[in-house]
Order: structure tokens, then sequence, then C-alpha cells
């Protein structure tokens, strides 16, 4: 039996020969009119196909969406979180991030896609309309494609991509990295000109900006934070960010307060406060700190203290050097000094030498971890609350202990004690009695001697000054 075969010669006749099948030539939507215009072309069952012109529409309006939404994600991307993906081995990440290393190239890939798309649904639309409304119809439907790209196109997908950036982004550099490579000769063209047209006005398409963050950027970051990172976490973080504006001169033991053994003294006296001393090293000294001797560790005579053997010869011979370090140190820089001399503790000395006080690598640590800091209490600041809205203090308290413990801001960029910050302000010392607002702090002096203030009450912020203003 024979089979029917198409012939060539078919379209030739106004009808097919018996047994001949005509060829079928492709349909498409739009043909070229016998006026030179483009016009709706009937489909083959003679029904017009302006369905699909609206679909293809429909669909060059979603493309025109993907672009311009992940454009924005793509420019939104948080780039550390990003790099922190990509090392994770995100496959991704690693794309969106070797795209966004030339922006200029992504840019180009991005609006020759964008512009290709929103210029051939205004060119369908305008056949359309031209075709079934004449030139009237042609301006509405201009304005009306106009308001649907702005708003399901532009507005609504930029919107999407600035919000999650991420969950856009990523899945978009797997479709823009291989699109990237087939239309890279045209991309090069287009970057050709732009970019020789920046130039003239001093800017390279090939300098990135950097995105490194400065000391201040990293502490408002970790700041913000919130439930990303624990709270203590948080702390201590920003407590490393303020080690460089944080002094020794801040965080040291006074003078006053430094606890040593004093040469001077019998042995019997100093035997005792070895037996009583809570620290690990204590300074050696005769008559006045500025006259140190060594640093003894209590550590190394406590067998021959447990033996009833030690005596003020063995303790001479045990001690080590004294270390110094210049006040204003840094808190980072002394880090590093007590890290290069393998010491935990120096004397600090203003510039005639004189010791001003005590720093040992475990101030350092409370300062970072504050949770350790056992002897930041209200108790040992010498802080006695009176009411809801006073406390009585001792004028000798560390300024940032009193802020870290009760929560308080009074300013630290200038002198390290409370009875430092009132003399200052007053720039005399003032008799009891009289009151002083620092800060916003209201401050009545209770107990004053000729070297200082000894006992002053604070009030909460915003409460009434005391009765006895000084001038």
């Amino acid at each position: 039996m024979l089979t029917p075969h198409p012939c060539p010669h078919a379209q030739a006749f106004g009808h097919a020969p018996p047994g001949f099948l005509t060829p079928r030539r492709p349909f498409y939507p739009i043909q070229l009119g016998a006026n030179g215009l483009w016009e709706v072309r009937k489909s083959l069952n003679g029904e017009p196909s302006v369905g699909w012109l609206v679909g293809l529409i429909i669909v060059l309006i979603v493309l025109s969406a993907f672009f311009s939404g992940t454009e924005t994600a793509l420019m939104s991307l948080n780039r550390y979180r990003l790099r922190h993906q990509a090392r994770a081995g995100i496959r991704s990440a690693r794309l969106a991030e070797w795209l966004l290393q030339r922006p200029d190239r992504l840019i180009g890939l991005i609006l020759l896609g964008n512009t290709a798309v929103n210029n051939a649904a205004a060119a369908l639309v305008t056949i359309l309309a031209l075709q079934y409304g004449g030139e009237r119809a042609a301006l509405v439907g201009t304005i009306i494609l106009t308001l649907i790209v702005l708003i399901f196109a532009e507005v609504a997908p930029k919107t999407i991509g600035a919000l999650h950036p991420a969950r856009v982004a990523l899945p978009a550099a797997l479709i823009y990295y291989p699109l990237l490579k087939i239309t890279y000769p045209v991309v090069w063209v287009l970057n050709l000109f732009a970019n020789g047209l920046l130039r003239l006005v001093g800017v390279r398409a090939d300098q990135i900006a950097s995105h490194s963050l400065s000391a201040e950027e990293l502490r408002t970051v970790v700041a913000e934070a919130g439930v990303m990172v624990p709270r203590r976490h948080r702390d201590m973080l920003l407590s490393i960010l303020d080690l460089d504006a944080v002094t020794v001169d801040d965080i040291m033991v006074p003078r006053q307060e430094i606890v040593g053994l004093d040469l001077d003294k019998t042995w019997e006296e100093n035997l005792v406060v070895i037996q009583t001393s809570r620290h690990d090293r204590l300074p050696v000294y005769r008559g006045d700190v500025d006259n140190i001797v060594g640093v003894a560790r209590i550590r190394e005579l406590l067998a021959e203290l447990v033996r009833g053997e030690l005596t003020q010869a063995l303790l001479l011979e045990r001690i080590r050097e004294p270390y110094f370090t210049p006040e204003n140190t840094p808190l980072n820089k002394q880090l590093l000094n007590f890290q290069q001399h393998r010491r935990r503790s120096a004397f600090v000395v203003d510039e005639y030498g004189d010791v001003q006080g005590l720093i040992t690598t475990q101030d350092i640590i409370n300062e970072l971890v504050r949770e350790l800091d056992t002897d930041a209490t209200a108790v040992n600041l010498g802080v006695t609350k009176e009411s809801d809205r006073s406390y009585v203090v001792d004028a000798s308290a560390n300024i940032r202990q009193l802020n870290r413990v009760m929560n308080w801001n009074l300013p630290t960029d200038g002198p390290k004690t409370l009875n430092g910050l009132i003399v200052e302000q007053l720039e005399t010392i003032p008799e009891s009695g009289t009151g002083v607002t620092v800060a916003n702090y209201p401050i009545e002096i209770l107990d004053s001697g000729e070297h200082g203030i000894k006992r002053v009450r604070v009030y909460a912020p915003g409460s009434p000054p005391p009765p006895k203003v000084a001038a």
C-alpha cells in the first residue's frame, strides 16, 4: 500500500492534488501587512491571535520584573554574609560574589535584558493597539503598559529584592552566570563605551569600592546585631573594640590602694601582709611606692612560708625586677607589651617617673569580661542606696566602674575618679553641703577635706538640684 507524501510544488496550486499533503508553514502571531505595517495575523483556523500576543506580553513583563528585582537584590546583598556563605561552599553564593566583583558587567547584562524585554513589550502593545483601535488606542496602550511595568515590573519586584536580597539574589546568580558567559561579547561592547564615558569624569570601573569596616563602623554592626549575637558576647566584642580608647589610667589600681611589702617595716609586719593578702604578686619597696625594689610572687614562696623558713633575705633573692609602663598607654598596646616582656603586671608611671598605680593582665581581662570583675560591686565601690533616686558614694570611686555597676553615664574622658570629676568642674575643693550638677546628675557634697572630697550624694538624672548650689 502506497502512503501519501508531501509534494514540494503543492503550494503553487490552489489546492493539493489527491494523495499529496501540503507542507504546514510555521505560525507567527504578527506579520507584515500589505501597507507595509506590522499587523496581527489571523490564526490557521481564522481566529485572531490576540491571545498569543497577550501571553507574550505577559511573559515579557515577568522577565522585566525578574531583571529589576534581581538587580536590586544583588546590589543589596550583605557582602560579609555573602563572603561567609561563599567560603562555606554554597555555589550560588560563590557565583554571586564573582558577579559582584565586576558590577559594571553585571549591571550591563541586567540592563541589556531589561531594556530588550521592555522594548519588545512596548512594540507588541503598539502593534496590537494599532490593529484594533488606531493611533488613539496606541496612546492608551502605551500609558497602560507604562503603569503595568512601573507597578509589576519595577516597584513591586525591587521592593521584594530590597527586603529579601539573599532569597532573590542567590538563585538569580545561577542564571546570570551562564547568561553572562553567553552574552559576554555584547556586554563587553556596552561596557567599553560606558566605561570610556566614566573615565572622562574620573571614574574607573575596575576600582571596586572597599568594603572594609572602620572600628566605629564595626562597633555599630556589633551593637545592632540584636538577637543574632547574645548580649554577653556583644558586650565582650564591644569591650575589645574599646581597648584602643581605654588607657591603663582608666583601670589601674590607684597608688594609694596598692598593697605591698615595705622593707622599712619589720619582717613580722610584712609576714602578716603576705599571709593575709589575696594577691599573687606583691610589690616590694622601701618606705614609698616610688622606691620599688621588685615584685614578689607569693606562689613561689608558699613552701618556705608553710615550713616557717621564709625570711626577708630569701624574699629578696626571689623577687623579680619591676616592669614600668607610661600613663595613657592604650590597653591594646599594653596587652602586646605584656606578651612581649612576658609579664603579668606593670607599674604605671607619669612623665616624672612617679608611680601612679598598678595594672595587671587580670585588670584587662576584667575590662573585657565584666562578669569576672568581682571587685566592681556597689558595696566594694562604696555605694550605699538611700532611696530610689539617691545614693551615697565614696568620692574616690572609679568613674568607669561606677558607670558599669550603677548603669550611669558620667563622663569618662577626663578625671578617673568622682572626686576628680567634681573638682575639675568646680575648679576648687568644695565645702560640705555644696551642690553641683555633673552630666545631668545632681550631686551634693557630704564630706570634704583639705585634700579632696570624701563622700557625696548622687541623685538620679532629672532630680531637683541640692539646696546649696556652687556658683
